[in-house]
């Protein structure tokens, strides 16, 4: 049998750098208001809990 290369997320080693350019982005996303409200992800979030098919919220 071959070896799978899958690595778990838990296995890779920390990136400051990108982890910091993620932040970033995800900070100036929520400051100029391109996000989706709590309520209408939880409500996705269960329809997807029971079986529902539907895409995912935009706002």
């Amino acid at each position: 049998m071959s070896k799978s290369t899958t690595r778990s997320i838990f296995e890779m080693k920390p990136d400051a750098a990108f982890e910091a350019r993620l932040d970033a982005e995800a900070e100036a996303d929520y400051a100029a208001g391109r996000v989706v409200p709590h309520e209408k992800v939880r409500a996705w979030l269960e329809k997807l809990s029971r079986g529902e098919r539907v895409p995912p919220p935009i706002d």
